[in-house]
């Protein structure tokens, strides 16, 4: 037998491993997705419990997908490219035979009857589920510290929150809890965690992967966000993910492929936003930015200033979040309702307040999203990319208050419908992950994804992951 092949995989490593490399050790008999599933149920069933980053786990549905996928291996008969890989599902999105809770009480029971149309797609390619992953109350926020299904700990520091509404997400992938993750994105929500844990994140070009199946936060932003622990493993899951779905009013049908990735990083024109500080940008993300751009010089070519003072970015965001909050009034409809299971009083106070809007408000709001997409068109008329922090702040202590501007820098790529990847840019003298946030005009998803991970690959900044710790 090939010595390599034969060889035992150290349980730690293999957890910190991305798709691709864990889809190599497969192909080369290092290990099979039987022995692969257990040593990720195995973690959770050891880390979970202190970490939270899961809320539903079907061990038995885990096992017989993994059985069915080293079968196909065994036989030569693969059924695609993400055979025998364990990912995890964030608990909005439908899983058949799954509870689908929405991180909220009333829907503890509430089994879905078919399948999302990503998990449709994930399960096509051979990917095997390993479970639901934890997220703000109704999907509603910016902590994931749930008052019903328990907080989230940041897998460096267990007295940090992760960020949300992937919190769960983000977690189980810095931890090494599972190889990849799906979570959704409205104003920031896959990004904001990954950047709290230190992992990578693409929010796609709005529509790029169908929302149909998806508990819905305001369709006109919902969008399938992708975690995972390098950039190539978001292309991987991209290109598998995309795809035209006549079900969902929202998913585009290309008359073209998406732009190919021939950017020029010497030659590329990138925007930084002025006054990063006056828009709320705390000293140590400032300082982490400041050092990457200069580490970046070449890979970002011209540098220079853009003006985002015709489109003011906090009001943009609570724009975005009364469109989430009044249309979540008629998809919470009944939770609202129910008093033997009730919402927390902060979630309905969330709800409550666009109820005290007047539709003239909720016009001004929806006008914004307008206002977003002429934004992005007059931007990327005069830059290539974007580049700016993640968030302005490092993730929060747990005891402590949900910083009220998270979104801030993720909210504009949700408004405007553009693609936006998150890449880690260091670490603050807690030891707490920052990230790097690249957004690009719609349909430049590939473009992204090859300048971040050629950013990437010059920061060097990937995170050793804690797959061992807690």
């Amino acid at each position: 037998m090939n010595t390599s092949s034969s060889t035992a995989l150290d349980p730690v490593r293999l957890r910190a491993a991305s798709t691709c490399q864990t889809l190599h050790w497969l192909a080369a008999g290092r290990i099979d997705a039987v022995s692969l599933a257990e040593h990720y149920l195995a973690a959770i069933a050891n880390r979970n419990p202190a970490l939270n980053a899961y809320i539903s786990l079907r061990p038995e549905i885990t096992r017989a997908q993994a059985a069915d996928s080293a079968q196909r291996r065994a036989a030569g008969r693969l059924r695609g490219r993400l055979d025998g890989i364990p990912v995890a599902i964030k608990d909005n999105i439908d899983v058949a035979g799954w509870v689908t809770t929405a991180g909220l009480p009333a829907r503890r029971e509430q089994v879905a009857t078919g399948d999302a149309a990503v998990v449709e797609r994930l399960l096509g390619a051979g990917a095997v589920i390993l479970g639901k992953t934890n997220l703000d109350e109704g999907v509603l926020g910016a902590s994931t510290n749930n008052p019903h299904y328990g907080a989230t700990r940041n897998p460096w520091q267990p007295d940090y929150g992760v960020g949300g509404s992937s919190g769960g997400a983000a977690a189980a992938v810095a931890a090494g809890l599972c190889v990849a993750a799906i979570g959704t994105d409205s104003l920031g929500s896959v990004r904001i965690p990954a950047s709290h844990c230190g992992v990578f994140a693409l929010k796609p070009t709005h529509g790029e992967i169908s929302a149909r199946g998806l508990v819905p936060a305001a369709r006109r932003l919902d969008t399938i966000g992708l975690v995972a622990r390098s950039v190539d493993d978001l292309t991987v899951l991209l290109q598998v993910l995309a795809g035209y779905d006549a079900e969902d009013p929202r998913s585009r049908k290309r008359r073209v492929a998406l732009a190919p990735p021939d950017w020029e990083p010497g030659r590329l024109r990138c925007g930084i936003p002025h006054d990063l500080a006056g828009l709320g940008t705390t000293p140590a993300v400032l300082a982490a930015f400041d050092q990457a751009l200069a580490s970046l010089r070449h890979e970002l070519g011209q540098q220079q200033t853009v003006d985002f003072s015709d489109y003011p970015l906090a009001k943009a965001r609570r724009a975005g979040l009364l469109l989430m909050e009044a249309e979540m009034r008629q998809t919470f409809a009944q939770d609202l309702a129910d008093t033997q299971r009730p919402l927390s009083a902060a979630f309905r106070g969330l709800l409550d307040f666009a109820a005290g809007k007047s539709a003239s408000d909720y016009v001004a709001a929806d006008r914004m999203l307008d206002a977003s997409v002429l934004k992005a068109r007059r931007l990327f008329a005069s830059v290539d990319v974007l580049v700016l922090p993640t968030t302005p702040c490092a993730a929060a202590r747990l005891d402590q208050a949900e910083p009220a501007e998270q979104a801030q820098f993720t909210a504009f790529a949700s408004l405007s419908g553009c693609p936006a990847v998150t890449i880690p840019m260091g670490r603050t003298v807690e030891g707490l992950p920052l990230g790097l946030q690249f957004v690009g005009p719609p349909g430049s998803d590939l473009r992204l994804l090859e300048l971040a991970e050629v950013c990437a690959a010059a920061l060097d900044a990937t995170p050793d992951y804690p797959a061992g710790a807690i």
